[in-house]
């Protein structure tokens, strides 16, 4: 069984306070992309055999044992008498770019194995396994716009619409890891929320009051984000920003461009929402 797990951007992202857990409470919006991975679980038909993942495409980081997709597995496993599979990951998301490649792939291989093995588990029982692998993760269950609160995984429905926007991302080659980038952001609650600024100003308003708090911290030290981010709005973006707390900077215009050649030292997509 194939699938193609999605990419996302986050629309605002504010960070409120630090849990006890470690993990951090956020206010953010998450709006899925075209962009996507491949990814292909079939069963192995000897029964005796071992789990098997294997990746194509960009390099993964790290062993391949600790990769989200096996953790999905594995996760799944706890509850359900499941067969050996192979799992084969074509990796086309840029890591570590707040796009949320891997979680995506994660909660695709809960969805894949679910209808695989027929397991019959609906949505909320998908999202809370997702929940468990990573905070973002359970976004690609219902995988539309949703405003997220919490660590990212209580989320509400909101009034939006970006019909006929186009959506170019830029991603140079620099990987941030989630964790020293929480370390180096302000704490602090927003007077408006990124779900109510997107549902009351227009999004050529947005560039004034929807605001990634990860950006002060990480364009300090990575100059390099704040200049594509100034060179799409240069070149007619309407709305541009970091995602998550990654290195991939957006920006959406009203119509249909091709900006390669002006970012062509860097991973480059552009897609119409």
């Amino acid at each position: 069984m194939i699938a193609f797990p999605n990419a996302k951007i986050n629309l605002g992202l504010n960070i409120i306070e630090k849990r006890r857990d470690g993990y951090h409470n956020i206010e953010t919006v998450f709006y899925p992309l075209q962009l996507c991975d491949v990814l292909e679980i079939v069963k192995k038909p000897d029964l005796i055999s071992k789990t098997e993942f294997n990746a194509s495409g960009l390099a993964i980081p790290g062993r391949k044992e600790h990769n989200l997709c096996l953790k999905a597995y594995h996760l799944l496993k706890t509850d359900f008498d499941l067969p050996p599979v192979h799992i084969h990951l074509h990796k086309v998301i840029p890591m570590g770019a707040g796009l949320g490649g891997g979680s995506s792939d994660a909660a695709f291989t809960l969805k894949i194995l679910n209808s695989l093995f027929e397991l019959d588990l609906n949505n909320h029982q998908l999202h809370d396994y997702a929940s468990l692998l990573g905070a973002d993760c359970a976004f690609f269950i219902e995988n539309k716009p949703l405003a997220a609160s919490e660590k990212g995984d209580l989320f509400s429905k909101i009034r939006i619409n970006l019909t006929g926007k186009t959506c170019v991302v830029v991603v140079p080659d620099i990987h941030l890891e989630t964790a020293k980038a929480y370390a180096g952001a302000r704490v602090h609650k927003p007077e408006k929320l990124p779900s109510e600024i997107i549902e009351n100003y227009a999004v050529t308003d947005w560039k004034s009051v929807l605001k990634n708090d990860f950006e002060k911290s990480l364009f300090r030290a990575h100059p390099v984000l704040a200049e594509i981010k100034s060179e799409l709005y240069r070149l007619g973006a309407v709305y541009a920003s970091m995602s998550g707390s990654g290195s991939a900077i957006f920006g959406l215009f009203d119509k249909p461009v091709d900006l390669s050649a002006n970012f062509n030292k860097y991973f480059y997509r552009a897609e119409k929402i």
